[in-house]
C-alpha cells in the first residue's frame, strides 16, 4: 500500500470512490469543492484502488476513512501535534495509539433521503442575517460551552452569507437557531441550539424540519 497526496491526476478515482458513499465522505467532497485552499488530502492506494483517505482542514481538523490497514498507515503519516480528529469507531485503537485525546465524543451519522421526511414545523421561522450574529453566537456559547465556548459574532458574520441560518423568536428575542450549507449534491444540518430557558417546546424540531424542507427543495 502506498500513500500519495491527492493531485489532479487522481481526481477520477477519488470521485468514483467518494460517490459510492457520499454521507461517509461528505466532508471530503465538501471541503475539496468549497475550501480547497485550506484542504489537504492523502490517499492510501493499492494499484488504482483507494483503501483509505485522510483530509486535513486548516491544519487542525482531520477526517479519517478506510480499512484498518489504511487508517494505521495514514495515521503514521499524520504529523500534526494537536488535532480534532473524526473517524469511524473501528479506528479507535489506531487513533489512541497515535494521540492521547483530552476529550472524546461519539458521533452518529443519520441520513435522510427525499420522500422519507416527516416535517413538523409548528412555530414561526425567520431567516437570519448579519444582524443576528451576536444572538446566534450567544445561544451557541450557552448551549455547549465545551464545543462552542469561543465562538464570536465576527466568526458568524464571516460565514453567514455561505449558509442558511434560520431562527425562532419569542417576544422579538432570538431563542432557537439552526443552519445548513445548501449544495447541489447533498447537505447537512450544521448547528442546532436553543436557549436553556426555551427548551422542550419543540423549537429545535421546527428549525430542523424547516432546514430539511429547504435542503430537499434545493435538490429538486
Amino acid at each position: 500500500m502506498k500513500v500519495m497526496p491527492f493531485e489532479p491526476a487522481l481526481e477520477p478515482i477519488f470521485w468514483e470512490h467518494v460517490n459510492q458513499d457520499i454521507p461517509h465522505h461528505y466532508f471530503f467532497i465538501f471541503d475539496w469543492k468549497y475550501n480547497r485552499d485550506a484542504t489537504k488530502i492523502l490517499l492510501a492506494l493499492e494499484g488504482n484502488r483507494i483503501n483509505g483517505m485522510t483530509l486535513v482542514y486548516r491544519q487542525s481538523i482531520v477526517q479519517l476513512r478506510g480499512s484498518g490497514e489504511a487508517a494505521e498507515t495514514l495515521l503514521e503519516r499524520l504529523d500534526l501535534e494537536k488535532v480534532e480528529l473524526q473517524a469511524p469507531e473501528q479506528h479507535k485503537r489506531h487513533v489512541l495509539e497515535k494521540y492521547n485525546p483530552t476529550a472524546s465524543h461519539e458521533m452518529m451519522l443519520m441520513v435522510l433521503h427525499k420522500g422519507e421526511e416527516k416535517l413538523q414545523i409548528k412555530h414561526s421561522i425567520v431567516k437570519l442575517d448579519t444582524s443576528g450574529a451576536e444572538p446566534i453566537a450567544s445561544i451557541m456559547r450557552d448551549a455547549d460551552p465545551e464545543w462552542w465556548g469561543t465562538i464570536t459574532a465576527q466568526q458568524i458574520m464571516e460565514g453567514i452569507s455561505k449558509r442558511l441560518w434560520l431562527g425562532i423568536k419569542v417576544d422579538e428575542k432570538l431563542v432557537s437557531i439552526g443552519n445548513t450549507r445548501l449544495t447541489e449534491w447533498g447537505s447537512n444540518i450544521g448547528v442546532v441550539a436553543t436557549h436553556e430557558a426555551h427548551r422542550n417546546k419543540g423549537y429545535a424540531t421546527s428549525i430542523v424540519s424547516a432546514l430539511v424542507k429547504q435542503i430537499l427543495k434545493n435538490h429538486l
